[in-house]
């Protein structure tokens, strides 16, 4: 037969120690690297910050803490402030003011605070400068490339209307000649081309 189990509200028989696991950080099978050193670091730091806590609670509750008042001397009493102006301030508004403002300021307030303020640093004159610069050789590049592109179209073009006006002049007439009255008239323009080049 089975032994019989033991009754749970026994107060007399002694409970089995638990073992303690200490707590974990990070996860079990972490290699030996930078990671591991990280976990083990963290987890080091957090036992040393509970020492201290739990070694300030013990000298806490053995010293109780009493508020201590602030020092104040009483050889000195301490003086409310003076409502006297300050001599500087009081010598400025004795000074007599002028009832109008001289005509040049006048006229700077009307032209506005840009007069009145120092020029700034320029801290990007030359990089502005070297920026404007390629900016105008860029232009200059692109107008360049555009009349040389015009003109390359009109010599396409003209090309093309010679070639147009000779292919008619050369077809035959009615009877099979060649017509020399159109040749000529082509054969002679482009003889002036060539000449005024």
């Amino acid at each position: 037969m089975a032994p019989k189990r033991p009754l749970e509200d026994d107060a007399d028989s002694p409970k089995p120690k638990k073992h303690r696991t200490g707590f974990r950080i990070g996860p079990d099978n972490l290699p030996d690297g930078t990671h591991r050193r990280k976990v083990m670091k963290i987890k080091k730091d957090l036992i040393h910050k509970a020492k201290v806590k739990k070694s300030y609670a013990k000298l806490k509750a053995r010293e109780p803490i009493t508020p201590t008042p602030i020092p104040t001397e009483p050889g000195e009493p301490v003086e409310p402030a003076s409502q006297d102006l300050h001599p500087e301030r009081q010598a400025m508004l004795d000074a007599p003011r002028d009832p109008t403002p001289p005509v040049n300021q006048a006229q700077s307030f009307s032209q506005g605070p840009q007069q009145r303020r120092s020029k700034r640093p320029g801290y990007f004159e030359k990089e502005q400068a070297f920026a404007a610069q390629k900016k105008a050789e860029a232009e200059a590049r692109r107008l360049e490339f555009e009349r040389r592109e015009k003109e390359k179209k009109e010599k396409i073009e003209e090309r093309e209307r010679f070639r147009k006006a000779m292919a008619k002049a050369r077809t035959g007439g009615k009877n099979g000649q060649r017509k020399l009255g159109k040749e000529s008239k082509v054969l002679l323009e482009k003889v002036r081309r060539i000449v005024g080049e």
